[in-house]
């Protein structure tokens, strides 16, 4: 049984084929006519260095250490100097033919040096938008911005970079449009030069949570990665010890790998520091990370699915973990750094429910219908059964699944865009079938090894409730 939806566009429709330039209403500026058109904005002039000093790492990390033992250390400068240069000239041409400005409702990007490229991106398929600062734009005063858009493969034009305030008023402008509330033009500050370093500015809005930074440590030391870093690290010093070479290129390539067995846990303190979360009106606001500090804007109206964790060897601190699912981005990045689906990296019990309540109002943790399945699906889940459960509360679908790693996740009625009922071959002999309801955002929920007339029940009740919350939305 599947039932399918698609969300209209908030704020109005507008029509015309995706991924095509949809022309503002009329009376609306349009592009080359009249001179009250929104001029196109350049990013700002010291992108390309920023860009050429990102190409140096990734050029010095593409030679090997190997490549540098064969040619001796002057020849290798002399090859990282000349690539580097090379990629500075590209990135300076580049920045030259790149360019941006809103169209009605659209957020229209220019760019490519020998193929031009131009994307249209409407903004009432917007999901999130993001303020990044890596390391040297906060040197520079500089800031990147990032769109989720639903249904994209990954992040969709990064603006690398703009000043601090033209980033943020950006983003204002963009959100504003999404929710259909025409927002003034910007003056041109293409050529703006200034680049005094500005403070990481705390969320607007109502403060939610801040995640103590003690906590974040001692949650990442409580990880399988950090409990095994001694292990790994014994295991490469130990290879490095029997190879009995002591030159610069042993030591430095030992170096690398114990930089590769510390990466996961040390990133995840870095980018999850000063974790800060506030609510203004009907979005989130997330400010984190210390090398690079994000400001991530979520409209609430776009969270898909919201999901509880409990590590096993965070039970014995009562903590929990907290992510939620936007359409546009839980799936589409294989790098989770660029996921901003972090809705609360460690706190406890009360705290968690807090931000759900916030999230999901009406959603409380403690009072979720919980119902297990029936005893034969113990030949299936023999250790797991007493944690699997699942029930339809006033507001959502929940269901958990884990035994080590315990996880809940809570879908409400409106996000659900579609129902299924799967049976596998053992399934069938059990008269047993999984329930998943899918959302946007990818993962949805799904509730397991369901006796066969209960979950063709329960697939119906999900329809009619989908049903219902949309057209009640």
């Amino acid at each position: 049984m599947t039932t399918g939806v698609v969300h209209g566009p908030a704020g109005g429709a507008i029509s015309g084929p995706v991924g095509q330039p949809v022309h503002p209403p009329t009376g609306g500026p349009h592009v080359g006519v009249g001179p009250t058109v929104e001029p196109r904005q350049r990013l700002h002039p010291l992108s390309p260095a920023l860009q050429g000093a990102k190409s140096l790492v990734v050029v010095i990390a593409g030679l090997s250490w190997s490549t540098l033992s064969r040619v001796g250390f002057g020849w290798f400068a002399v090859m990282v100097a000349v690539l580097a240069l090379g990629a500075t000239v590209l990135a300076v041409i580049s920045w030259y033919n790149t360019g941006y400005h809103v169209v009605g409702r659209e957020l229209r990007v220019y760019e490519g040096l020998l193929w031009r490229r131009t994307r249209a991106i409407p903004l009432e398929r917007l999901q999130a938008v993001e303020v990044v600062r890596p390391l040297l734009a906060q040197l520079t005063g500089l800031a990147e911005l990032r769109l989720e858009v639903v249904g994209g493969g990954k992040t969709e034009a990064p603006l690398a970079y703009l000043t601090v305030a033209d980033a943020t008023a950006l983003r204002a402008r963009l959100l504003a449009l999404a929710g259909g509330v025409v927002a003034p033009a910007p003056t041109d500050t293409s050529e703006a030069t200034t680049t005094e370093a500005a403070p990481a500015p705390a969320p607007a809005g109502r403060p939610l949570h801040a995640v103590r930074n003690q906590h974040l440590l001692i949650s990442q030391l409580l990880t399988p990665q950090a409990i095994m870093l001694p292990v790994g690290v014994a295991f490469v010093t130990t290879q490095f010890l029997s190879e009995g070479s002591w030159s610069f290129v042993a030591v430095a390539s030992t170096l690398t790998a114990m930089a590769g067995v510390v990466l996961q846990p040390i990133r995840r303190v870095l980018d999850d520091w000063a974790f800060r979360i506030a609510r203004d009106d009907d979005v989130l606001r997330i400010h984190k990370g210390l090398l690079e500090t994000r400001a991530q804007t979520v409209p609430l109206n776009r969270v898909q699915t919201v999901a509880i964790t409990w590590p096993l060897l965070w039970r014995f601190k009562g903590w929990l973990r907290l992510r939620l699912e936007v359409a546009g981005y839980s799936v589409g990045e294989s790098d989770d750094r660029n996921r901003p689906d972090r809705l609360l990296p460690v706190g406890d019990l009360p705290t968690g429910e807090m931000i759900v309540a916030e999230v999901l109002p009406g959603v409380r943790l403690a009072d979720l219908p919980m119902a297990p399945p029936p005893p034969r699906a113990r030949w299936l889940n023999p250790l797991s059964r007493a944690r699997l459960g699942s029930g339809l509360s006033d507001e959502v679908f929940a269901a958990r699944s884990g035994l080590l790693t315990r996880n809940l996740a809570l879908v409400p009625y409106a996000r659900i865009q579609s129902v299924r009922v799967v049976q596998g071959p053992l399934q069938r002999r059990l008269r047993l079938a999984t329930v998943h309801a899918d959302t946007a955002g990818g993962a949805g929920a799904a509730a397991k090894d369901r006796d066969l007339a209960e979950a063709w029940a329960l697939a119906a009740e999900l329809t009619d409730r989908a049903h219902a919350a949309r057209t009640r939305h």
